[in-house]
């Protein structure tokens, strides 16, 4: 009879532990969902400026000011493309080659850099379109 006893108490441990440690699991999960908006709301781990050289529906390619070309993947429906000051937002088409830009980016995915904003500098930055 003792080893009844003995298991019971055991198990009820074993119970009250697992309670504890799944609350703390809980916890951490729903945690997590309160600081994920926070950091959901930073826009590029970089950005760079440069002459747009090549612009299409899937990237934009810049040449910077050391001469340097960076490629950018673009998301379909991108719309994150705003003046310098950041009051006017643009669609994707008003990107033209030899435009000056700002381009904030990260490369979480695949390593691949993509934009996720761009300022069109058009102030004391910008080249004059002949048309």
């Amino acid at each position: 009879m003792p080893l009844v006893y003995s298991s019971g108490a055991q198990n009820a441990r074993k119970v009250i532990c697992m309670k504890k440690l799944s609350l703390l699991m809980l916890s951490l999960f729903l945690g997590s969902f309160l600081v994920a908006p926070a950091s959901a709301a930073t826009v590029g781990s970089a950005n760079v400026s440069g002459i747009v050289s090549h612009v299409s529906d899937n990237n934009i390619k810049i040449t910077d000011g050391t001469g340097k070309q960076l490629s950018f993947l673009i998301v379909p429906k991108f719309d994150k493309v705003f003046s310098a000051d950041g009051k006017t937002t643009y669609q994707m088409r008003a990107i033209k080659a030899g435009q000056y830009v700002k381009v904030y980016y990260d490369q979480k995915f695949l390593g691949q850099r993509h934009a996720d904003r761009i300022l069109l500098l058009r102030q004391n930055n910008s080249i004059k379109r002949t048309e």
